[in-house]
């Protein structure tokens, strides 16, 4: 018998999923050379982490986030027998993957959160700017800082998700791709 071929995510999920990895690719890599484009990556990020909160609320049933909602003792349970290749399947995200999602949508609006406030204190520009009306450099310099480690933390996560990825497929013997 033939496995039979699920489409778990919509057409919202699935384009939010694939502009989100170009947008912040963009936005990683163009940081200082480029920053009208690293502007303009990091407010389609922005956009996109709302529409997520909106579709994780109102979306079809796998986007919503109480399908993925999971205790901390099902996700240490999950990530045990995953050590041990025993893992439940899951249709949707798994636990760790659930928790994944909100750790990645966190520091996504942490990222883009302080990249508003650098451009608000430094360019006196974007919806923060009445905020930074008059900033010092160390205010400057720790936001930057801030966002730094955020859109680090961000590409720390991506790989953690990759990982997760490749292991879930290994184990079930599926394309998560």
């Amino acid at each position: 018998m033939k496995n039979k071929q699920i489409k778990v995510w919509d057409l919202p999920v699935r384009l939010f999923h694939w502009v989100l990895v170009v947008s912040f690719i963009l936005g990683y890599l163009s940081e200082d050379d480029l920053m009208s484009l690293h502007t303009m990556a990091g407010y389609t990020v922005a956009g996109l982490v709302v529409f997520r909160l909106v579709w994780g609320v109102i979306g079809s049933r796998h986007a919503r986030f109480s399908d993925f909602t999971y205790s901390i003792s099902s996700i240490r349970t999950f990530l045990t027998d995953t050590l041990y290749l025993r893992a439940k399947r899951y249709i949707g995200h798994n636990p760790a993957g659930g928790a994944m999602i909100f750790l990645l949508i966190a520091s996504l609006l942490l990222t883009s959160i302080t990249g508003l406030a650098i451009y608000a204190a430094a360019e006196q520009a974007g919806p923060l700017t009445g905020l930074f009306t008059n900033p010092s450099e160390f205010m400057k310099e720790a936001l930057e800082e801030i966002h730094e480690f955020f859109a680090n933390f961000t590409l720390f996560l991506v790989f953690i998700h990759i990982a997760g990825v490749i292991v879930e497929s290994f184990i079930h013997r599926e394309n998560l791709a």
